[in-house]
């Protein structure tokens, strides 16, 4: 591929993190490192973590008590230069599933995209939840980032974001053709939600939608106790893609890696030619549009 050339097929592999308690950073590091090495070896393009990934380091230390949420910016650095690390050396694009920053005195749940070039993108959630808000302080955040990928441009919208329409519509409008969706939910009712609504965006839009959730539990850390998750690599649902628009899935609740291809070519196929148009025909005279950059 000639530079400044960019894939029209993307390999994604969805990561459906299990959750248990460890004993120290190196061990979370293995982990990460396992399951980047076996994307790697489904030759993906780009790999997809889920959110809250970093709140198993919570579970260091007491077996009873993990530490409180406060405590995971310490872990910053660490985890920027694993991920930092892990792409230079993978070649792959790493979408770092979520971690707790601390900035001018807030929490905010931020997802990271690493790039084999040493580039670190981030975005912050724009939607936090009523348990994040109240138990764990979470400040929104109050931008939407669209990415140059080296195979695209992407938006990262975490697990309640894609809930909100109007934000994807914007994505959307800004050249998006990915979504990437880092969740973590506790139980199937929060799931469904992540999952129809995914569906939903990918329809209305015309776009791919990659998202993964974390599996497993953290006795000790507290909201962290028990997890619902099932990656899926979702399409509009259209002829060229497959019935129900799933072009991959996982099994609920089992540790593994979901790879599939999203075909960019395809996309612009069905959005000249679909069966509906639902990018081209929204109906702007009665409702306000998303103007691109």
């Amino acid at each position: 591929m000639k530079e400044g050339e960019r894939k029209m097929r993307v390999r994604v592999s969805a990561v459906q993190y299990p959750l248990y308690r460890i004993d120290s950073f190196d061990e979370f590091a293995c982990r990460v490192e396992h399951y980047v090495k076996t994307a790697a070896e489904f030759a993906a393009d780009a790999v997809l973590f889920p959110e809250f990934l970093t709140t198993q380091l919570l579970s260091i230390g007491d077996v009873r008590q993990g530490q409180p949420i406060g405590a995971l910016p310490d872990y910053t650095e660490p985890y920027l230069q694993l991920f930092g690390e892990l792409a230079k050396s993978s070649g792959m694009v790493l979408f770092g599933g979520t971690h707790v920053i601390r900035d001018a005195g807030k929490l905010y749940n931020t997802a990271h995209v690493f790039l084999p070039d040493g580039r670190v993108l981030a975005q912050r959630k724009l939607h936090v939840t009523p348990t994040e808000r109240k138990a764990w302080n979470m400040a929104e955040g109050d931008r939407l980032e669209v990415f140059d990928l080296p195979f695209g441009r992407a938006a990262v919208l975490t697990c309640y974001d894609i809930e909100f329409p109007e934000i994807v519509r914007m994505a959307r409008a800004r050249g998006a053709d990915i979504v990437f969706c880092p969740s973590c939910t506790d139980d199937k009712h929060g799931f469904y939600r992540v999952r129809y609504t995914s569906h939903a965006r990918a329809v209305e839009n015309q776009i791919y939608v990659a998202v993964t959730g974390t599996v497993g539990s953290l006795p000790n850390v507290d909201f962290m106790r028990l997890n619902y998750g099932q990656a899926a690599l979702i399409s509009p649902n259209d002829v060229p893609f497959p019935p129900g628009g799933l072009i991959a899935v996982g099994e609920a609740n089992q540790d593994m890696v979901v790879t599939g291809d999203f075909d960019l070519g395809l996309l612009k196929e069905v959005r000249e030619r679909g069966s509906v148009l639902t990018w081209r025909d929204r109906r702007t005279d009665l409702y306000p549009d998303w103007p691109a950059e």
